[in-house]
């Protein structure tokens, strides 16, 4: 029996003995890098967290990232002491007395989580191992890869105490762990499920961030926001047990609610389009500009400061003025189509969107102005919900700049990506103050007199444009400043002819719009298509006394990480492409078209009081309608319709005027509400010309006998009218007079008649 013991405890020996020895051969593997290398020191002291770019608006609100990793670096101020505290108690609660691996932790893990099976008693790695973790990852190494990897990371913790102190490493660690969703660092998470920055977390809060770290999708507080409640309640119990909080202040803080404020910017950008727009923009500027080391730069890791135009205030109430005019517009529209029987009509001519796949019934996810559960519907079904649908672009900028304050592509970025303000669509009436622009500069008066009498153009196939009431007087002529105002037909036409293709096209052409080189009468009345981008840019001239920017401003400013400014988008500069007074005559005229012409609803409907100019657009067919309104601080250009022309409505509803304008009319309101944005963006027009005079004439002119009879009359009549104004004024002043001698008379014989 002894022998056998002796034997045994030989054997015993040995083999620890030879475990040590592959122990120490296994470590010494590793050291030497037959896993893979090291990490120099010099590599360890160059860390550095990828960082996104982050763009704001002009106000320093957040409006957009562009990352490869959602992540956005802070510096030690903005952490608050309870977030490192919660850390620690949770992660690695001897943190400050270990020198990055914890002999004790490994302990534990050997016997409770090995031997005693309970997975539940933790991990062993420490947050510096953790950090080590997120920093390089793990590589796989078959069935060797979790010994390797611990204690690579172990060997790479303890180097990485020796280059940073604690506090740099917590906030490297903070600056790098994921929070699941594609996010990482505290301040990203920060933003993501409570909309504040880190420096603004309350204890319940970092508690909560702290939490999630655990398992990201199990304890994500938007997915799983029971599990995220009880781990928040632990990590709070754990800070209790650690010292850092009191018994009292745990007891209140396991009884708050969990409240989120969950923002998503990739998912629900506040300014979509426009942050897309800017993206475009930067990596164009970025092409030109090298670091001081002369590498690139890299907007999805370099952590930049874009500075942007937008103005959220107006942004918003664009946002909200889009959304209240379609909602009710798409009901009276799907009312028509309905009528019409036009889904039938456009499923027979698309086959494919009746096959028997296409009219499974599945949830769909559909963008809905609604806030309501979106029904389950076929693939036919949600193409023809995005078909049928009226979608409106919106674009305001500063005209003495060339500024953008907001660029509302489309009704959603995330459903809808594409951006209607750069799609062209037939421009209709709204190129009609360019065609005006064009012949006033060609000696035509605002006071000439033009034809408006439907004409047969024969040469131009038989065409016959007529005016949008369908009117027209044989003997009557319209004053062009009245033609404009109201937007005939007749009387452009004439204009058109009379000024000559070649002069139309060349004040068309300076506005940068493309036209036929051969002669085509129908441009004067908008056949032809322009963005919504272009024709704002148009009209922005004469907001701007004639001169005109060669692009539009939407970035103001870029800094690096470090806050250096390396981009500044300030100095652009403007050029004329006609005199002042020419845009100061077209102006006054437009003055008009809101005062009592196709924009008077600015004024009736919606109590617009703010000196305004502007002009209605409405296709031949009511496939688009537009509606372009300016001061000198500030230009509206707004367009409804839907995708295809072939959406929509069958009369008025589809005008400039009731689709596009009340859109205006919303964000006009808003703004002259408003003290602040009413004083910055509603001055009145300063003419540096004197104008007023060029459209004091009557709005029409009868030819032939019956207007000389007529015109004779008006002068009889006004001059009876003047006759009799000066004998009432007279036998008022008569009547004065008596009242005194009256009142004498009064005062001696009123006593005699009593």
């Amino acid at each position: 029996m002894k022998r056998f013991l002796r034997l045994f405890f030989k054997a015993l020996i040995i083999i620890i003995l030879l475990f040590g020895v592959m122990c120490c051969g296994f470590f010494f593997a590793v050291y030497k890098g037959v896993f893979g290398p090291f990490p120099t020191t010099i590599e360890l002291k160059s860390i550095h967290n990828e960082e996104a770019s982050l763009v704001f608006a002009s106000d320093g609100t957040l409006i957009g990232k562009f990352f490869a990793e959602n992540r956005t670096n802070v510096h030690w101020k903005d952490i608050p002491t309870h977030l490192t505290e919660a850390l620690i108690s949770t992660e690695d609660k001897r943190y400050f007395s270990h020198d990055g691996y914890d002999g004790k932790s490994y302990l534990r893990v050997f016997v409770k989580t090995i031997i005693l099976g309970d997975k539940s008693s933790g991990g062993g790695s420490t947050i510096t191992q953790q950090l080590v973790k997120n920093l390089y990852g793990r590589n796989d190494h078959s069935f060797m890869s979790m010994p390797v990897n611990k204690l690579k990371e172990a060997i790479i913790a303890t180097r990485l105490e020796k280059v940073f102190t604690k506090q740099e490493i917590l906030l490297l660690y903070l600056n790098s762990v994921p929070f699941g969703e594609d996010v990482y660092g505290i301040e990203a998470a920060s933003l993501r499920y409570f909309d504040k920055h880190c420096r603004e977390l309350t204890i319940q809060e970092s508690a909560v961030l702290v939490g999630i770290l655990k398992a990201n999708t199990y304890y994500n507080p938007r997915l799983n926001p029971e599990n995220a409640l009880k781990r928040r309640n632990q990590v709070l119990t754990l800070m209790y047990n650690e010292s850092y909080i009191t018994k009292k202040d745990l007891d209140s803080l396991i009884r708050l609610p969990l409240i989120l404020s969950y923002a998503n910017l990739q998912r629900e950008s506040p300014a979509g389009y426009f942050v897309y727009q800017v993206k475009k923009r930067v990596n164009k500027i970025l092409d030109n500009i090298a670091k001081p080391n002369g590498e690139e730069y890299d907007i999805a890791k370099d952590g930049l400061n874009i500075y942007t135009t937008l103005d959220i205030s107006v942004h918003k109430s664009t946002q909200k003025a889009i959304r209240k005019q379609l909602i009710r517009m798409q009901k009276l529209l799907d009312a028509e189509l309905k009528m019409a029987g036009k889904r039938k009509k456009w499923e027979n001519s698309h086959p494919y969107v009746d096959s028997d796949d296409n009219r499974t019934i599945s949830s769909r996810d559909v963008f809905s102005w609604t806030d309501k559960q979106k029904p389950e519907m076929s693939i036919t079904d949600s193409l023809w919900h995005y078909h049928k649908m009226l979608n409106a672009a919106v674009l305001i900028t500063e005209p003495a700049t060339g500024r953008v304050l907001t660029w509302v592509g489309g009704n959603n970025f995330r459903y809808l990506p594409y951006d209607l303000i750069l799609a062209k669509r037939q421009i209709a009436s709204a190129i009609k103050p360019l065609v005006y622009a064009a012949g006033l500069e060609n000696n035509i008066t605002p006071c000439d007199y033009l034809s408006n009498e439907v004409v047969v153009y024969e040469e131009y196939d038989n065409w016959k444009p007529e005016n949008y009431d369908k009117s027209s007087y044989k003997d009557t002529l319209v004053a062009c400043w009245y033609a404009l105002a109201n937007s005939m037909n007749l009387p452009t036409m004439d204009l058109y002819f009379k000024t000559g293709h070649g002069n139309v096209a060349d004040m068309l052409r300076r506005f940068d719009l493309d036209v036929p080189s051969h002669e085509t009468p129908s441009i004067a009345l908008g056949a032809m298509d322009i963005s919504l981008y272009e024709i704002v840019k148009a009209y922005s001239v004469f907001a701007n006394m004639g001169s005109i920017y060669n692009d539009l401003i939407m970035i103001d400013k870029i800094t690096d990480s470090e806050g250096n400014i390396i981009y500044n988008g300030s100095n652009q500069i403007s050029y004329t492409i006609m005199e002042p007074e020419l845009s100061d005559q077209i102006t006054l005229i437009l003055e008009k078209t809101i005062n009592q012409g196709t924009g008077k609803q600015l004024r009736t409907r919606y109590g617009i009081k703010a000196d305004l100019a502007g002009k209605t657009g409405t296709a031949q067919n009511y496939s688009d309608a537009w509606f372009i309104s300016y001061t000198p601080n500030i230009t509206i250009g707004t367009w409804v319709g839907a995708r295809s022309p072939d959406i929509h409505f069958q009369a008025g509803l589809g005008s400039g005027s009731s689709l596009a304008l009340p859109i205006a009319g919303e964000i006009l309101s808003d703004i002259e509400s408003n003290p602040k944005l009413n004083s910055k963006y509603l001055s009145g027009f300063q003419m540096e010309y004197q104008t007023t005079l060029l459209t004091d004439c009557e709005p029409y002119y009868e030819k032939g006998l019956s207007g000389f009879i007529n015109r004779i009359s008006d002068k009889k009549e006004e001059k009876s009218n003047e006759d009799k104004k000066e004998k009432t004024s007279s036998f008022k002043k008569k009547k004065k007079k008596k009242s005194g001698i009256r009142k004498f008379f009064d005062r001696i014989f009123k006593g005699k008649k009593k």
